[in-house]
């Protein structure tokens, strides 16, 4: 069987982007593994004292994106797709090529919002700095505004 390792952000085009990891998981007799890295500065915030860390913050936030991952896990597993996820704190990218390698991952599924330049320059851009460091193909999917 073919291993699909999928990062999910929970922004508002992961519908798309699960929605076409599943069709291509369904081509190619393929199964999911759902990954979501949470940054690490989470339960930090600044104000009149400087920065200051919440850790029931961080726990919050942790726990509401566990469960947005559980649900999308079990979109996947209702497409009669094997599906597994995991949530980990750090630098996405290392997090998740590191990920890749642990589950011998065929295929990394990532989405692209068309966007260039200037955008990447001050955002910079997960799905660039995948495929430039994958060792394993990185599927692209592009996720774009429904007109």
């Amino acid at each position: 069987m073919i291993n699909i390792v999928l990062p999910v952000d929970f922004g508002d085009k992961t519908d798309q982007l699960v929605d076409g990891a599943i069709e291509f998981a369904k081509k190619v007799n393929g199964k999911i593994s759902l990954i979501h890295v949470a940054p690490t500065d989470i339960g930090f915030a600044i104000g009149d004292m400087g920065y200051q860390y919440f850790p029931e913050i961080e726990e919050n936030e942790i726990r509401e994106e566990l469960v947005l991952l559980n649900k999308i896990n079990q979109k996947i597993l209702s497409h009669d797709i094997d599906c597994e996820h995991l949530l980990k704190q750090g630098i996405a990218k290392d997090i998740i090529l590191e990920y890749a390698d642990t589950k011998n991952a065929d295929f990394i599924v990532m989405g692209s919002h068309g966007r260039s330049g200037i955008y990447d320059v001050f955002v910079g851009s997960l799905t660039k700095g995948i495929t430039k460091n994958s060792k394993i193909p990185v599927v692209v999917l592009p996720i774009h505004d429904n007109i």
